[in-house]
């Protein structure tokens, strides 16, 4: 990913990120700059289920689920 998506990548999530606990968004951050490609296909999925009429917070729950594995791994 260029140097410009990821800033914007990086801004678009701290503005998503705002109500959580500051180490948590280190944490996701951190993760993000790992794997930007993962999170970038994370945020399409979100995208495509929102045009189908779900709301921004049930797509991205289920989003999630499905990559939960994935999740976990960039935790450790």
């Amino acid at each position: 990913m260029g140097k410009i998506q990821n800033f914007f990548m990086k801004q678009m999530l701290k503005s998503k990120l705002k109500g959580m606990p500051p180490a948590q968004q280190k944490m996701i951050m951190e993760m993000m700059e790992k794997n930007p490609d993962f999170f970038k296909k994370i945020g399409e999925e979100i995208e495509a289920k929102k045009k189908q009429g779900k709301g921004e917070m049930e797509a991205a729950m289920e989003v999630m689920r499905s990559h939960q594995s994935e999740f976990q791994r960039l935790m450790q």
